[in-house]
Parts: C-alpha cells; sequence; structure tokens
C-alpha cells in the first residue's frame, strides 16, 4: 500500500493516505498522537509511525 511513497512522508501524503484533509492532518501531527518532527517549517512523518498510528487507530 505504501511502497510508491518515501520513508519520509510529508503532510499532504499523510492526508491523502488516511483519506482526510490537510487541517486535521496537522492537527494529529502536532497532538502527538502521529510521531513526525518538523523540518524548518515543514513537518515530517516517518512511514513507519504512520503504520503505527493507523494500526493503533483500527479497532479489530
Amino acid at each position: 500500500m505504501f511502497e510508491q511513497y518515501d520513508d519520509i512522508l510529508t503532510i499532504e501524503e499523510v492526508a491523502e493516505l488516511l483519506r482526510i484533509g490537510m487541517t486535521q492532518a496537522y492537527r494529529i501531527v502536532q497532538s502527538g498522537n502521529l510521531k513526525g518532527y518538523k523540518e524548518g517549517k515543514d513537518w515530517k512523518i516517518p512511514k513507519q509511525a504512520l503504520i503505527n498510528y493507523m494500526v493503533s487507530q483500527s479497532h479489530l
């Protein structure tokens, strides 16, 4: 599912993968629920952090 994405994702890519808006993606990262870091003014999210977030949010 994530093979075509780099190991470090942008907020735009996170929003696309989660099928949410940019504002919601920023909120999730800024809240600390999805681990990421700022590089300059841009957020960078490790792909594994997104996978971990998705697993933690699933109720399977």
